[in-house]
């Protein structure tokens, strides 16, 4: 189902209740996106450990629904500006549970974060709770320390370009699509023909491109790991957590209690309130809130919406685990 039939469901059930419901009927519809406000998970004390949840494929498209809500990138520049006003924070949790996304977008949250990290001087901890793969890794990198859940998915360190060719359905359904363009190179990629040795070899030049930056972030968070073991691990395999503490990938495997403690000791404070950022409507009273109302990861893989590449889209980068 495309977005505008999705986007309609709900307002013509409400129309169709209303229809066969005499008299007055109120309905109190939920409040729409507002100002973040702070939320106390645990702990007391004047110092706070800042739970921040990166959770689903990483994108900049604003989440679809009912009432729009704000995308992963603004919500979370949002919190960071929200913490930088506040001296109380000593650290910053990271509560990732993502198989990655786009590059861009992944590349833009690891900015976002080492900058609050280099502007705050607090420690960042990352904790996989479930998938923390490709983006999602490269993200946790930007941490002083990754912790994963002991039956967590991390890994998938690569780049993959997404595209599809349709020339063949096309024929089938006798419809023939033509490009006009200023080279020969212009609708490289497109949906409506196959791709020509040529057009893949510029393709994987800018996925080496983009897989050397890849290298370099988990470098520059993994200084005990040489580029060449990095890129002998980074041969898009999936590690458990186990696996990726033995190559040097993560620090240690725990729970997010453990992420929480962890904090508080990179940030020198023994007692200290857990607090996280929430916006009207959205409950949350403990750690482990929002997370299981939250869909597995590798579910919302489905939402990147590859059809929208036969109607003409540009091909995607992805720093993507999309078994």
């Amino acid at each position: 189902m495309d977005r505008i039939g999705s986007g309609l469901i709900v307002p013509i059930m409400l129309a169709a209740v209303l229809a066969v419901i005499p008299g007055c009927v109120t309905i109190n519809l939920p409040p729409g996106p507002g100002p973040l406000k702070e939320e106390v998970l645990s702990g007391t004390g004047g110092d706070k450990i800042l739970l921040v949840d990166l959770s689903g494929v990483i994108s900049s498209q604003e989440k679809d629904g009912f009432i729009s809500q704000p995308s992963m990138l603004s919500d979370l520049k949002e919190q960071l500006e929200l913490a930088a006003k506040d001296d109380r924070i000593k650290g910053l949790l990271l509560r990732i549970n993502s198989p990655g996304g786009t590059v861009t977008a992944s590349d833009i949250l690891y900015h976002e974060i080492l900058s609050y990290k280099r502007q705050k001087k607090v420690p960042v901890v990352a904790s996989i709770v479930d998938v923390g793969a490709s983006g999602g890794y490269y993200v946790a990198a930007a941490a002083d320390a990754i912790m994963a859940h002991p039956s967590s998915v991390t890994g998938s360190l690569g780049v993959i370009m997404l595209t599809v060719n349709a020339r063949g359905l096309l024929e089938k359904v006798g419809v023939e699509a033509n490009a006009v363009t200023s080279g020969p190179r212009k609708d490289m990629g497109s949906p409506f023909r196959a791709m020509s040795p040529e057009e893949r070899e510029i393709f994987q030049g800018v996925i080496d491109q983009l897989y050397r930056r890849f290298l370099t972030v988990i470098h520059e968070g993994r200084p005990n790991l040489s580029p060449e073991q990095i890129r002998k691990l980074a041969d898009g395999r999936i590690y458990t957590g186990e696996q990726a503490k033995e190559a040097g990938l993560i620090d240690a495997i725990g729970y997010l209690d453990d992420a929480v403690e962890l904090a508080k000791k990179r940030g020198k404070v023994s007692n200290a309130r857990v607090v996280t950022y929430r916006r009207p409507g959205d409950y949350r009273n403990n750690i482990y809130s929002r997370l299981a109302g939250q869909p597995n990861a590798l579910s919302a893989l489905p939402s990147l919406d590859l059809f929208s590449l036969v109607r003409g889209g540009t091909p995607q980068f992805m720093y993507l685990w999309m078994p």
